[in-house]
């Protein structure tokens, strides 16, 4: 029995939910992306979101064109007005990625997706200002100079990887750091730009960044790098396998900035995850099952502690990097599938929103929260064997004790003093707590195990994904606890690969004094 203390050891941080990850900026044009966004945002409510490809091509921003012998650029921002308001209609700031680069403006054809985004420096860095600089007024004059100062700008994505970054040239990379960060800063002084975006693996460019822009006295107002625990793809048609490390790994990964950074010039500055996930890859089935949920939650639970933000990647399977997707189910990153079907790792996220703000307690398979009005939460997750060598328990328990807090309520049946013993309780005082129990695991609230039931439909029927979106719910059942000297004992046996959230809210039994069950057929009073 694990004894969770009556007063809090901290808070509870949502850094977890500070940001999501997107598919390419323009697809928020499209229908569906904006029915999931809704969907997300009421049941999780993400503060910024950031995608690629604010710059390339298909957004339309940089348009150059001859005029009277002249070679002229005009800046265009039709797209990125509908993009950006449908953002902030959702309840979302732009996390701003400034990149990739456009086609007209590119110094050679490299490019990366199947949407082909160049990915060279620019062959003119007085004409990369300009487009930076009219994207930002553009955006300040839009929107207002208050509003922006919040949006994080960051400057390109992974430069440290060939197929971002031409040659993975870091010398190159520096330069348009200097040039685009001093670019932003002539807009205004209170905007935030920020670097290097690196992956996985490339952390000694930290260190180096930080030397640059402190030599050349470079603007940096936070740091950003991603994160992954999956080994190299192992390709089959459409899709990978991969190997996973230990989801500590990933926190290992969350620590580094700060730890890299300390006693440079950046030490101190925001660090912001602003990729993670546990596969790099697209097209990889892990994303859409309960293990994926149960591997990432002491993610989610522990994350806030290192870094001022983390990122998931991403919000949809709206996602077009490696192509079309060929299912409904394909491995994509999504939260959500296409058609805003849930996946487990989904409800893991909605779960976390329903917990509190004070942190109770925290372990390798537990998180005890509690609200300002007294409820009190217990999100757990039942433990998983990353190598695959296992399937993972059958079935893990928890036994909590957990603190409930009421405040003294008179006029109705029951009243609630925590303080009370139970010897001490008057005729008809009842002192109970509501709980709340949402589950998913391997059956329940999975909808990925029932599309496998159904034969795996690449494109399902309208009545297949009625039974699809039912599926997808958590399982949920409701009881009362005896709170016993100010506490309630809570035990769980927990499935494979189950994550869980359990709500204690404490009970006023308003139930009049006449109300008897036993007589609901009609029968007389004993």
């Amino acid at each position: 029995m694990i004894r969770v203390p009556e007063e809090p050891v901290g808070r509870h941080t949502d850094a977890w939910r500070h940001c999501v990850g997107t598919g390419r900026v323009e697809l928020a044009l499209r229908r569906d992306y904006q029915d999931s966004l809704a969907l997300i945002q009421r049941e999780i409510g993400f503060r910024y979101i950031r995608g690629h490809g604010l710059l390339s091509d298909g957004m339309g921003v940089y348009r150059p064109y001859e005029h009277e012998g002249a070679r002229r650029v005009q800046h265009v921002f039709t797209y990125v007005d509908q993009v950006v308001d449908a953002y902030l209609e959702a309840g979302l700031r732009p996390f701003v990625e400034l990149g990739f680069m456009p086609q007209d403006l590119a110094s050679g054809p490299q490019s990366v997706f199947w949407w082909r985004a160049n990915v060279t420096p620019p062959r003119s860095y007085r004409e990369w200002a300009d487009l930076v600089r009219a994207v930002v007024v553009h955006l300040v004059d839009r929107y207002g100079i208050d509003e922006v100062r919040t949006w994080p700008i960051e400057v390109w994505n992974e430069p440290n990887l060939t197929d971002f970054w031409q040659g993975a040239d870091e010398k190159a990379y520096h330069r348009l750091y200097e040039v685009t960060a001093h670019t932003v800063k002539e807009v205004d002084a209170g905007l935030q730009v920020g670097g290097p975006a690196i992956s996985p693996g490339a952390d000694d460019w930290l260190e180096r960044f930080a030397e640059f822009v402190e030599h050349r006295e470079a603007p940096v107002d936070f740091v950003s790098k991603h994160a992954y625990s999956s080994g190299p793809a192992q390709h089959v048609p459409f899709g990978v396998h991969q190997t996973l490390a230990p989801a500590s790994d990933l926190l290992d990964q969350f620590a580094t900035p700060r730890r890299r950074l300390k006693g440079t010039r950046l030490a101190g500055l925001p660090v912001h995850i602003t990729e993670f996930n546990s596969s790099y890859r697209p097209d990889n089935l892990i994303h859409d099952t309960a293990f994926h949920a149960a591997y990432l939650a002491p993610v989610l639970a522990h994350g806030g502690d290192l870094t001022d933000s983390f990122s998931y990647w991403t919000f949809s399977d709206m996602f077009e990097e490696a192509g079309v997707p060929t299912g409904l189910f394909h491995g994509g990153f999504g939260l959500l599938t296409h058609r805003q079907v849930r996946k487990p790792t989904y409800h893991l996220y909605a779960f976390m929103a329903r917990t509190g703000s004070d942190l109770l307690a925290r372990g390798d398979d537990h998180l005890v929260t509690r609200h300002p009005d007294g409820r009190v939460t217990v999100l757990a997750w039942a433990p998983v064997d990353p190598t695959g060598e296992t399937a993972g328990p059958d079935g893990h328990e928890l036994r909590l004790s957990l603190p409930i807090r009421t405040r003294e309520t008179s006029g109705a049946r029951g009243i609630l003093r925590a303080d009370d013993a139970d010897e001490g309780n008057e005729a008809g005082q009842v002192r109970e707590v509501f709980v709340r129990r949402s589950r998913v695991d391997e059956e329940r609230g999975n909808a990925y195990t029932t599309w496998r039931h159904m034969g795996s439909p690449r494109s399902p029927k309208p009545a297949q994904l009625d039974v699809l979106h039912e599926a997808a719910e958590p399982a949920r059942s409701h009881r009362r606890l005896p709170v016993r000297q100010g506490r309630a004992e809570l035990d769980l046996v927990l499935a494979r690969h189950e994550i869980t959230l359990v709500e204690l809210v404490p009970v006023v039994d308003e139930t009049p004094l006449w109300w008897d069950e036993h007589r609901l057929l009609g029968r007389a009073a004993p």
